[in-house]
Parts: C-alpha cells; sequence; structure tokens
C-alpha cells in the first residue's frame, strides 16, 4: 500500500454537514486513512507535494467519497438478461429459481462475484453490501477484488445452493459469520433472511437472535411487491413491517430493503426502530413493483441508501444510473420537480448509504481518520460541460464510465488515462466551461 497519496487539482465534494463544494481541493491519504483535507495546499501538503510517494492529480475533476451499492446480488450477475419483462412471482419462480438450481455452485459463485465487483469499481462503487448463497465464495472474491463489502449469507425456508436442508440454514450463517468475520478487515459478515413470505416466523427470529448474538447486521427484502402486504396480512393480520416488528426483528441492526409498499403507520414504526432502509429505483421499475414513498421516509429522519438490487432485475450495477433515476422517478410519481434533489440523491448513494450498513464511522464521506475510499470523476466530457452545479453534473449528466481513478483504503483500484476525445472535442469543452465560470 502506498504510505502517501496526495490527491489535488479537483473538487473536492467530501459529503460532510453542509455538502461544501471546495473548487481547489486536496485529499491527503497515510496509510490507507484520510490524514488531512480542505481547500487549495495548506503549507506542510504543499511541502509534500515536492515529493510524494504518490500524487494524483485530478486534472479539475470531482474527488468525492467512493458510491455505496446498499443492495446486490454479486453472483446474480450471470442472470442478466436471463429473464426480462415478467412480472416478479413468474420472473423467480418460473426462471431465476431454477437457473439457481440448476448453474449455480462454488465456482460460478466465486467467478461472477468477481465479475460484479470489476463492473462496480470501474463505476466508482468503493462500497457494496451483498446477499446470497455460497457466500463463503462470494466474500473472498470480494476481498480479492479489493472492495469493502458487507456479506451477507442468505437464509431462506426451502432447498438453496449450499443448504439443501433448510433446516440447517441458520447453523449455516452461523459458521459463515464466524469465519468470515476473520477474512478481511474490509469485508463484514451479515445474515440475509430473503423475505418474510420465504422465512417463516422461527426462521426469522432465530436469525435475528444470531445477529444480535454476533453483532452484525441482518438484511430482509421487505415490502417489495403490491402481493406482499396481503399475504402477510391474510396470515398475521398485521402489515408486513407490523409483523416484522412484532417479533422483534426490527432495530438499528436491520435492513430493510425495498420498502415499496408502506403506509403512515409503517414509517413510523421503522423510525423509531431506527432500520436502514434500501431503495433500490431501477429494479422496482423494471419488475412493476411500485414506487417506494422514499421522500416520506427521509421526511420522517429514517435513514435511506440506494442500491442497483442484482443484474438479473436492473440489469447492471451502476450508481450513477441508480442516482440519476431516483431523483426523476419520485418527481414525475409526485408532480412535484423539488422532491428528491441532486444533493438528497448523492448523499443516498454515499453516506447514507455507509451509515445504513453501520458503516458511516468507516467510509462514505472525505474526513480525517476515516478509510481512503475515494474515486475522482473526469468532467471534461462534452455530456458534462458545462457544469454549473457539481451535484447536478454527478446526478444528471455523469456515467459510470467517467470515474477515472478509484482507491479503496487507500490502494488504488482503478486508474485510467486520460480521457481520449476524438476530433479535438476537449478543446472546445474547456472553452465552454471557461465561458460559464
Amino acid at each position: 500500500m502506498e504510505n502517501d497519496i496526495l490527491i489535488h487539482n479537483g473538487i473536492l465534494l467530501t459529503m460532510e454537514d453542509g455538502l461544501p463544494v471546495i473548487e481547489n481541493g486536496f485529499v491527503h491519504i497515510k496509510q490507507g486513512k484520510i490524514a488531512n483535507c480542505g481547500p487549495a495546499l495548506p503549507e506542510q501538503i504543499r511541502n509534500l507535494a515536492q515529493n510524494p510517494a504518490r500524487q494524483i492529480d485530478a486534472c479539475g475533476g470531482i474527488i468525492m467519497p467512493g458510491l455505496v451499492n446498499g443492495h446486490t446480488h454479486t453472483p446474480m450477475s450471470m442472470f442478466r438478461g436471463l429473464a426480462d419483462d415478467l412480472p416478479l412471482d413468474l420472473w423467480l419462480n418460473a426462471h431465476i429459481f431454477p437457473a439457481e438450481a440448476r448453474d449455480i455452485n462454488p465456482e460460478s459463485v466465486a467467478q461472477w462475484t468477481a465479475h460484479s465487483c470489476r463492473e462496480m469499481l470501474a463505476g466508482g462503487i468503493t462500497t457494496c453490501c451483498d446477499g446470497y448463497f455460497l457466500e463463503n465464495h462470494a466474500a473472498k472474491a470480494m476481498a480479492d477484488s479489493g472492495i469493502r463489502a458487507v456479506a451477507g449469507q442468505g437464509v431462506i425456508d426451502f432447498p438453496a445452493p449450499g443448504v439443501p436442508d433448510p433446516v440447517k440454514n441458520i447453523d449455516h450463517a452461523k459458521d459463515f459469520i464466524e469465519k468470515t468475520s476473520t477474512l478481511s478487515p474490509r469485508i463484514t459478515p451479515s445474515l440475509f433472511c430473503h423475505s418474510p413470505y420465504t422465512c417463516s416466523k422461527q426462521t426469522l427470529v432465530a436469525g435475528k437472535n444470531l445477529t444480535r448474538e454476533k453483532g452484525v447486521l441482518f438484511q430482509i427484502h421487505a415490502a417489495e411487491t403490491r402481493a406482499e402486504p396481503g399475504m402477510i396480512k391474510e396470515n398475521r393480520g398485521l402489515s408486513v413491517i407490523a409483523y416484522l416488528d412484532s417479533i422483534g426483528i426490527l432495530d438499528p441492526d436491520t435492513l430493510l430493503i425495498h420498502c415499496v409498499w408502506l403506509d403512515e403507520n409503517d414509517i413510523e414504526i421503522i423510525a423509531k426502530r431506527g432500520c436502514g432502509v434500501i431503495h433500490c429505483p431501477e429494479s422496482n421499475m423494471k419488475l412493476a413493483s411500485g414506487v417506494a414513498p422514499v421522500p416520506d421516509m427521509i421526511a420522517a429522519g429514517l435513514t435511506v441508501g440506494l442500491g442497483t438490487d442484482g443484474c438479473a432485475s436492473n440489469n447492471d450495477q451502476d450508481m450513477f444510473s441508480e442516482m440519476d433515476t431516483a431523483a426523476k422517478l419520485h418527481k414525475v410519481v409526485r408532480l412535484d420537480p423539488c422532491v428528491m434533489d441532486a444533493r438528497t440523491c448523492l448523499k443516498m448513494a454515499t453516506i447514507e448509504g455507509a451509515k445504513a450498513l453501520g458503516l458511516g464511522d468507516i467510509t462514505g464521506s472525505i474526513h480525517p481518520g476515516k478509510a481512503a475510499d475515494i474515486i475522482v470523476v473526469d468532467t471534461t466530457g462534452l455530456h458534462m460541460t458545462p457544469m454549473h452545479d457539481p451535484y447536478s453534473g454527478l446526478v444528471y449528466a455523469a456515467r459510470a464510465s467517467d470515474v477515472s481513478w478509484v482507491m479503496v483504503e487507500g490502494k488504488i483500484r482503478l486508474k485510467k488515462n486520460p480521457p481520449l476525445h476524438p476530433l479535438g472535442t476537449d478543446r472546445p469543452a474547456r472553452s465552454c466551461r471557461q465561458i460559464t465560470r
């Protein structure tokens, strides 16, 4: 690992309180941690710049925290485009579950998790929250890739890859958590109960008790589809959220994924219990699951992050696209152009997502003492010119392919050559940018 790295000559977005824009910003990194950051170059950093171990010239781009993908199923990139344009129940039962039974094994999980990690890192995602079966093989692939991850062993009440006997699913998860806890400082084990309708009350309670015992995150899909609340209401007499609360599942170490079909009482319960929520707008749109009431959740004080979901239902792991979609979807649904502004969406993709995963003290913002999980976004493209506001540029115009540098814990994971602009298009872009300043 490089001992000293200086990133300079860029627009610094720390994602700290107030969401400042630091026009000529720098970040000094030592031993994988952020040592200092701010505007211009203070004298001591100026001296370091004379001969540091490594200098990164941001070339006027945006220096910012790495993105946090709050929900994905990394091995499912192997099912990208397998069964599109189908309702969720048919998609799962007729296509995905059979494909998993046929194709998921230790080798395929490791291979396709590595593939997903390459895709995510290339698009500026430095942290992800994963949930799947045979997760020990996924966790090893994530550790090898260099990404930071919360790795959740999947639990479901029918035979699944790696756990042919569902009676043993909690024991298997316990073994996974214990072994993965020493795999890598960047990999945090967790448990992923698939949903309230695929896991019995006994399984849910046993899973939650295990995560409390081990001090790890409990992940669950909740209120994702229009049919789910009716099923739970019929069987339990409560809404999905009220049911989970009634059996002791909800607390600050529970991560609720999707939360599409909520009412005011559900939101109040989540706020009271302090659970994190992950919004996956593109997956919800593609499966016609509905639109989560995210503006209401945020107004109620909930911590809401963003996630791509797996490639089988998205079909990519592009958080720039996810931010853009989240911002525009809620505007049109509510007929209100003011909701889900660019700053809110970028917070969801960085610091709010990190908080939801229990990693807010480690990553998600650029602050001295935090891990140096940092990306640089190139702003010289025609689609990024002019850039009156970097938050707007990132959410409404930037693409995953604009990411030029990626580091996780101070270790460089992606370096792209200076962008080549055909037909000399960079020159008029620079001229336009100068005119607007």
